[in-house]
């Protein structure tokens, strides 16, 4: 395989989005290069912010501190959140019982909630509880809202803690929608806070289908605190297209990806 120097970034940021890390010996076996051509090309990606150099390789960007306060995530990736938002709406039916966590792209499922009859929407997020209460009392539709109980985190805008999780072992939902820090082929999704991560945890074995709801940044990420395996998924909203090399893994896994188109 003989490519020049731009079609190798992109192979090598396609390999990256696949996986999550890329290793300098593989990529120059699979290029038929040297190890020294690809060293440079990733030195000109970490250059160019679209990859983290790391020994004997790369990894995909992704937060090393914990993600941003939530007021911060807000504006982050904020088209595709809208646009996965719509699309995400568009699964729910007329008397569904869902669940929305406490995600900025969750948020963006709230507001796009209208015209919807008879909707119980379950919630550990306070600013998808607020959203949705004003949008109930404007005739946007119609439902209740359940908000979960709880210790505040007025950085996370979430409820979390005990109270949460016995109050979720009274209900069955039919539709999970879960916004995560980070989606893997072989680890599956993850977050960053611990508390909100329990939560989501144990949302997933009380409702009949899981949706991830997450923009492209998040994909081939393995953020700090585990959800739950590839198998616990039913469907994927995205703004972009899966990696070409998860195609067998999905399908295997019996996993929907939806490209939120505009």
């Amino acid at each position: 395989m003989s490519l020049l120097s731009e079609e190798r970034k992109q192979y090598i940021l396609e390999q990256l989005d696949g996986g999550g890390k890329v290793h300098v010996v593989q990529l120059a076996e699979q290029l038929q290069v040297s190890n020294e051509t690809i060293r440079r090309d990733l030195g000109a990606l970490d250059e160019e912010k679209r990859l983290r150099r790391v020994y004997g390789g790369a990894v995909k960007i992704q937060y090393d501190t914990g993600e941003p306060p939530y007021q911060q995530r807000q504006v982050l990736q904020h088209e595709a959140k809208q646009r996965i938002g719509r699309c995400a709406a568009s699964l729910i039916e007329d008397g569904n019982t869902i669940y929305m966590d406490t995600g900025t792209t969750t948020l963006e499922l709230a507001r796009a909630l209208k015209g919807r009859k008879r909707i119980t929407v379950i919630t550990n997020s306070l600013t998808v509880a607020c959203l949705l209460r004003d949008s109930v009392s404007q005739g946007l539709f119609s439902g209740r809202i359940i908000i979960l109980g709880g210790e505040i985190s007025p950085e996370q805008q979430s409820v979390s803690g005990h109270l949460g999780l016995d109050m979720l072992t009274h209900f069955y939902v039919d539709k999970a929608f879960i916004s995560v820090g980070g989606v893997s082929i072989q680890t599956g999704i993850s977050d960053y806070d611990m508390n909100d991560s329990v939560i989501s945890r144990a949302v997933t074995n009380r409702a009949k289908e899981i949706i991830v709801v997450a923009d492209y940044s998040k994909i081939g990420i393995q953020a700090f605190c585990h959800i739950g395996p590839m198998e616990k998924i039913d469907v994927i909203v995205c703004d972009q297209a899966y990696p070409s090399s998860w195609g067998q893994e999905l399908e295997m896994k019996g996993i929907t990806w939806i490209v939120a188109d505009e």
